[in-house]
């Protein structure tokens, strides 16, 4: 762990913003307002003065990580046992078979660590995994179900390396919430109902249909008792035997024989999946404005969204309040996020990624000087230094991914996003959990006509770019003032900068923050809950040449957050799902 390197902040400059481009995007849930960021907030039941908390996507995740802290665990302790139960009630979202990103910051130090639970690719992937016989990429859905969609699993292996450095309980103790109810059953969920009722080729898939019918021959519904003893097995291994339990062995040999059935098989073997290591680094930090805002590095979402927030410095959208014209700046920042993000980023172990060019004071003032009073018809990525020629993203990512905060008596924060890539990962089973999908993350397209590698191109043993952000900020003292983070899919770094926006700039509390109407810029389009934003709104931000449409494609936010306040912790859950945040 290093602790956290403070810059002086760069003098907020007067600009204007502009482009970018990308593939699949969102704005899923649309919450019915008659104005502007009306979205309702939930009420939060956290009792004043609260200095210990859990955010998460199902409050049966957020009991079984208030227990742990209850038993004396730290946020790390707690992550497992959130991780555990979101498993088994949101399997469409995130599970024992998926990755994750974390940031945790250390009360005692005020180092903030990263770690990295990104699923790889088996030594076997080739460049063209994803083209079929006929010598052309598969069709998205049809990647997505095959055997070759699936990484080896990190989640496990990255919240064990974490809770070592991190814990105070006993590993073996950090599941008994989830092997309870898997065992004696839980109320089904109703997101979990509708995504196993959904059209998603997942969830026609023979396991998935299997797991998802009762014995009447009726799809379950939401509130049915639900059981699953598989997983209940599972977690008893997990919890006995570590990490290993997953990767080596029988669960091992059960995921590596199901992706080698059906007709587009993968080539994941059991030294595969042996050999996976997650990774821990001193986490991604940069001032903004007074703050400091700590993201995992790539291949993560994170150096997108600190480039957003640096864009937005050199403006003053703190001034506009919800308003046009802060609706604006942020919608041409995101554009520019968007636009070198899918051209620069991929795994650093494999791409030489401009991390530092992007971050550059000098380049965020100049990429800020192309937002104009009005949005230019395209977008572009910019020339940021350390950058290579690199090939147009052809990387088409889908949703299905939760976040969640965590924060201990002592002061410990985890925020971590967790996924198995798209709803109910490749819709294949084994041991009572879904197997991921996280694979076709990587863009389908190697290279362009004139050769130049996509910095997202699949190689044997490389981690897929991801939009996961998990965000925790600072003071430029080093004390903790916020956590957030949100799934998405490519939407996930719009949805985390809309927070952070929300609370650093315009200084709303975390739960009206997370409530605010979500827009998604990229390309020439602009994606948004269009009836989140008032009439006067969307008429000022079209006069601009923002004109706002309803999402398509990918997945609603599900924020989820806590901040400091003077009397103790605040949290907020996004109301778009099921959520909550609570204290002890």
């Amino acid at each position: 762990m290093v602790a956290v390197a403070v810059e002086e902040p760069a003098r907020p400059v007067k600009s204007p913003f502009l482009p970018l481009a990308l593939a699949a995007f969102v704005s899923a849930c649309a919450v019915p307002q008659d104005t502007a960021a009306r979205t309702p907030a939930k009420p939060a039941a956290q009792p004043a003065g609260a200095k210990a908390m859990v955010a998460a996507a199902n409050p049966m995740a957020v009991e079984a990580g208030l227990k742990v802290l209850r038993a004396g665990g730290t946020a790390a302790d707690a992550a497992v046992a959130v991780q555990a139960v979101l498993g088994l009630v949101e399997p469409q979202s995130s599970g024992l078979g998926g990755g994750a990103f974390m940031v945790f910051y250390d009360a005692r130090t005020r180092a903030v660590t990263a770690y990295n639970g990104r699923e790889t690719a088996p030594a076997g992937a080739t460049p063209t995994l994803f083209y079929g016989d006929d010598g052309k990429p598969l069709g998205k859905g049809a990647a997505i179900v095959s055997g070759r969609s699936t990484g080896v699993p990190g989640a496990v292996a990255m919240l064990a390396m974490a809770q070592k450095a991190h814990g105070r309980l006993a590993w073996k103790d950090l599941f008994g919430e989830a092997e309870r109810l898997a065992d004696q059953g839980f109320p089904v969920p109703g997101r979990m109902a509708a995504a196993a009722a959904s059209r998603a080729p997942q969830a026609s898939q023979p396991d998935a249909v299997t797991y998802f019918t009762k014995t009447d021959g009726q799809k379950v519904q939401a509130g049915d008792l639900f059981r699953n003893p598989a997983y209940a097995a599972t977690v008893r291994k997990i919890a006995a035997e570590g990490p290993k339990a997953l990767l080596e062995g029988e669960i091992a040999q059960a995921i590596v024989d199901r992706v080698h059935e059906g007709a587009m098989p993968g080539s994941l073997t059991l030294a595969d999946m042996k050999a996976y290591k997650p990774k821990s680094s001193p986490a991604l930090c940069r001032p903004y404005r007074v703050y400091v805002v700590c993201l995992p590095p790539a291949p993560s979402g994170g150096p997108g969204v600190l480039e957003g927030l640096g864009i937005l410095e050199n403006t003053d959208i703190g001034r506009h309040r919800n308003d046009a014209e802060g609706w604006y700046l942020f919608s041409q920042a995101s554009r520019l996020m968007y636009a070198d993000r899918d051209r620069y980023v991929g795994d650093p172990d494999f791409v030489e990624v401009p991390t530092e060019g992007l971050l550059d004071r000098a380049y965020l003032a100049e990429r800020a000087r192309l937002i104009g009073p009005e949005a230019a018809a395209s977008v572009g990525p910019g020339t940021p230094k350390g950058a290579g020629p690199r090939a147009p993203d052809t990387t088409r990512e889908p949703g299905g991914t939760t976040h969640f905060v965590v924060v201990d008596r002592w002061g410990n924060v985890v925020s971590m996003t967790t996924t198995v890539e798209s709803i109910f990962g490749s819709g294949r089973m084994v041991h009572g959990f879904f197997l991921n999908n996280q694979l076709t993350d990587f863009s389908f397209t190697p290279q362009d006509r004139d050769g130049a590698p996509a910095a997202n191109a699949v190689a044997p043993g490389k981690r897929p770019r991801s939009s996961m952000s998990p965000a925790i900020v600072l003071d430029r003292q080093g004390r903790f003032v916020a956590a957030v983070g949100s799934p998405g899919g490519p939407s996930i770094l719009a949805y985390t900068l809309k927070a952070l926006v929300g609370v650093l700039d315009w200084k709303m509390p975390m739960q009206e923050a997370i409530a605010l109407p979500n827009m998604i810029a990229g390309g020439s389009f602009y994606a948004a809950e269009v009836d989140g934003f008032s009439p006067a709104l969307k008429a000022g931000l079209e006069a601009r040449g923002v004109k706002l449409s309803n999402g398509f494609g990918a997945e609603g936010s599900g924020l989820h957050g806590v901040e400091v306040t003077p009397t103790g912790l605040r949290g907020g859950a996004d109301p778009r799902r099921e959520g909550v945040a609570k204290a002890p």
